[in-house]
């Protein structure tokens, strides 16, 4: 589905790149989308950032390369946090943004994640004295492999910086509350064969045909689906490259397929490995090379302040398929859930785009949580 011939273009940005944080989120998201902040060029949209929360005086604004960091200072009883990454996935013809008339908003980012960090930079600058101390925390590099993020660099470099009792990350979940999240493990295996010339094929071995036990289990493999805290993880383990070939009279002697297991938080990484060894025992492997690997979370639902904040925003908790950040604070010791207005099965299409009346909802359900019982101004 593409945006409708009609959409109108939105003229949101102010010069220099800045943002109006007078703007409701959804004319906000609109502006954050128009800075374009593909994974890797983040600056622009972090020098943004850094300057709107800097006219808030009732904010302590760090910046850490094109991660920024916000809080307040009120001697409060609960510290909670609200996350969110500022990159995207590149653009693909879906910059700038476009609101059509049944308020639907198109563009790279719409859905994951600028209005969720729009929904932030509200509550930052709308909140000035909530019922619990803040930190807003916007990070760059999410779409792009683990080393990469931001949110593991400020962890490793000021986790002062990320201390708290509860955090929420306003990845896309369709303004419901999504538990923990799934391990993403990436695994290389490398079949082995004999070069020969293809006329004499049986001088050699083919290593191509030597992934057909591998994909053979693959195609077999039936997936756990266990259930957490009451909520229900889908497993998936399946090949997403495949490479091999030397030329078109040579039978290769090497055939490489790379497969993505992500698994339920109930798994520790070191079972996660173990398992997909096991799956593709007796197989032939050669080589067994684990490329990227990034744990779950459990969904924590029983915390008491994941409760309060399930009560307060209402719905059914769902799981989270997929992996977010929520396993960085996990490992931190801060119980975290996913909660934003987008849709993930929105999220990297080039048809992205967010209904802002859901955007306006997550953020008027947000301040309705940090301000329920807030303390008075002075």
């Amino acid at each position: 589905m593409e945006p409708p011939a009609a959409a109108a273009e939105v003229s949101t940005v102010i010069e220099g790149g800045t943002l109006d944080l007078d703007r409701d989120a959804a004319a906000l998201t609109a502006q954050l989308v128009d800075i374009p902040s593909v994974s890797g060029t983040e600056k622009t949209i972090a020098d943004a950032v850094t300057a709107a929360l800097g006219t808030l005086p009732w904010l302590t604004v760090h910046r850490h390369g094109n991660n920024v960091v916000a809080r307040t200072e009120l001697g409060l009883a609960q510290r909670v946090i609200l996350a969110g990454h500022i990159d995207t996935v590149p653009i693909a013809e879906n910059v700038p943004s476009r609101l059509d008339a049944d308020g639907v908003l198109w563009g790279c980012g719409t859905c994951d994640m600028k209005s969720g960090v729009a929904v932030q930079l509200r509550i930052a600058a709308t909140v000035p004295r909530p019922n619990r101390d803040l930190t807003f925390v916007f990070y760059d590099n999410e779409e792009v492999e683990a080393e990469r993020n931001g949110l593991g660099h400020l962890a490793a470099a000021h986790p002062e910086w990320l201390a708290g009792d509860f955090a929420v990350l306003l990845e896309p979940s369709s303004g419901q509350v999504e538990g923990g999240c799934q391990g993403t493990l990436r695994v290389v295996l490398r079949l082995a064969g004999q070069r020969a010339h293809s006329a004499r094929s049986w001088t050699g071995s083919n290593a191509i045909h030597a992934a057909a036990p591998v994909l053979a289990r693959l195609a077999a493999y039936e997936p756990r689906r266990p259930v957490i805290d009451g909520l229900e993880y889908r497993e998936g383990l399946g090949a997403v490259r495949v490479e091999g070939g030397i030329a078109g009279n040579v039978i290769p002697d090497a055939c490489l397929v790379t497969v993505n297991y992500r698994y339920a938080p109930d798994r520790s990484p070191e079972e996660a490995v173990a398992h997909v060894r096991e799956v593709f025992a007796g197989c032939g492997v050669a080589e067994f090379t684990v490329t990227d690997h990034s744990p779950g979370a459990l969904p924590g639902l029983s915390h008491p302040a994941a409760r309060a904040f399930i009560e307060a925003v209402g719905g059914e908790p769902r799981p989270k398929y997929g992996w977010t950040d929520v396993s960085r604070f996990s490992a931190l010791g801060v119980p975290a859930v996913n909660y934003g207005p987008g849709d993930p099965d929105l999220a990297h299409k080039r048809d992205e785009r967010v209904a802002t009346g859901t955007v306006l909802h997550c953020e008027e359900r947000l301040r309705a949580w940090l301000t329920a019982d807030a303390p008075r101004p002075a």
